[in-house]
């Protein structure tokens, strides 16, 4: 039992965190940050930030199920 505790607890923190990178990415060109005078946002951050925002959504679906013994 407290293996799945941990393993949830890990996934909607890893889900959390890696959504919220996924948001910076997508809206990177919103914030006034210098990275963004040397390295400019195009369309590459935008396709990692989706990708970042489904990888997300899925840890947090699966720490919700807790299917991790079948």
């Amino acid at each position: 039992k407290q293996v799945t505790l941990m393993r949830t607890v890990l996934d909607y923190g890893m889900g959390i965190l890696i959504v919220g990178l996924g948001v910076f990415f997508l809206f990177r060109n919103k914030f006034d940050i210098a990275f963004n005078e040397k390295f400019p946002p195009n369309e590459i951050d935008k396709i990692f930030g989706v990708i970042c925002l489904l990888y997300g959504a899925w840890r947090i679906y699966r720490g919700y199920k807790k299917n991790y013994f079948r």
